[in-house]
């Protein structure tokens, strides 16, 4: 072999190494490409294609949870201390439906679009006042007693139309659980609704003194009156607060339980049913008349009550305040007054006021 083919060879040898040099570095270039299209096509955790504006806590995915609420314009702090507590303890989808008078409207929309509740998902909704013609007694004391929107929750079917099941709420409530866990209450079949029994372990302990039994349906009717007596109900029978419940929406129109209760309003306007001793809100006597041993129960640690009764201070521990799930202040003290028990926890929820018309009242040094 000549000295010119052994040059040829090497060369031809050096051109085919070149060669497969190049392709191996353009199979790696391609995996390397290939990897960095498909990681930057990737939402990863905590990514999101949200508008620059909105947040993932703003947009909460799953299963719609409906609560409803009420909204007074003297109580307008209330409602959104209620909100916030119930929409930061949950990572679920809460809707809200906000029932209010024409007056609220604006204020309420100011409120809640200038502070951190903008995200939050609502609707508001107009009470007619005028549904309550004729279903309401004349006696100015019960009239006085009678504020329109407390009745909103007879018409819940009307206010959350495409729901199976939904939460009624009062406004003198915060919310320290996870509200899905209350939505997953159990409401037995045939039953239209869930309530807190007033004999139940945390309520018993705040039994209003000095105002009949109001543990008891004894406390809330007249069992002298013919009407009361038709209906052979026991009256030790427990009775059970309406501030919070958990509605089988499908039950209830199935059952009429509207028209049911609109009906005993309307007897009881010709015939005075409700107990002369009725210290608490209007609205439960119609209640437990139709709901008379046809309601489910809520765990009592998701609803605690009677706080805002006369020395609440001392039947409830700061430890088992810090450990119920729901607190309620019904009585005659609200958090946002100046003599309420575990104001302070309220507080935590309270969102001031952007337009300055609600604030709070509170005790300051050197006040007796």
């Amino acid at each position: 072999m000549t000295l010119r083919r052994v040059n040829v060879v090497i060369l031809l040898l050096l051109v085919v190494a070149f060669l497969i040099i190049v392709q191996r570095n353009l199979l790696n270039l391609s995996d390397f490409l290939h990897k960095e299209n498909t990681d930057s096509g990737m939402i990863l955790p905590f990514e999101s294609e949200l508008p620059p504006d909105l947040t993932l806590e703003s947009v909460r995915k799953g299963e719609e949870i409906p609560v409803l609420i009420t909204a007074a314009e003297d109580r307008l702090g209330a409602v959104v201390a209620a909100m916030n507590s119930v929409y930061q303890n949950s990572k679920a989808n809460v809707v809200f439906t906000i029932v209010t008078l024409n007056d609220t409207v604006d204020h309420l929309k100011v409120w809640l679009s200038k502070t951190k509740l903008k995200n939050m998902k609502y609707k508001i909704v107009i009470f007619e006042p005028e549904l309550l013609n004729g279903k309401m007694s004349k006696d100015p004391q019960r009239l006085e007693a009678a504020k329109p929107l407390t009745f909103a929750r007879f018409y819940l079917p009307a206010y959350i139309a495409d729901a199976e099941k939904a939460i009624y709420l009062d406004d003198d409530i915060i919310v320290q659980g996870d509200i899905q866990e209350l939505y997953e209450t159990s409401v037995k079949p045939g039953h239209a609704a869930a309530f807190s029994d007033d004999c139940d372990s945390a309520s018993a302990k705040g039994i209003i003194r000095g105002a009949g039994n109001q543990n008891n349906y004894l406390g809330f009717l007249d069992f002298k009156k013919e009407a009361i007596k038709k209906l052979a109900m026991r009256a030790n029978t427990c009775s059970f607060n309406p501030g919070v419940i958990i509605a089988n929406l499908t039950e209830w129109k199935n059952q009429n339980i509207t028209r049911q209760l609109e009906h005993w309003m309307e007897i009881n306007t010709q015939e005075d049913l409700y107990s002369k001793t009725l210290a608490e809100s209007i609205t439960t006597p119609p209640l437990l008349i139709v709901f008379y041993r046809r309601h489910s129960a809520i765990d009592p640690m998701w609803h605690v009550r009677h706080l805002g009764t006369s020395g609440a201070g001392n039947r409830y521990s700061p430890q088992f305040v810090k450990a119920a799930k729901l607190l309620h202040w019904n009585g005659h003290y609200k958090p946002w007054g100046r003599t309420s028990s575990f104001s302070d926890v309220w507080d935590k929820w309270f969102i001031p006021d952007p337009m300055g018309k609600f604030t709070p009242v509170r005790r300051h040094a050197g006040d007796s």
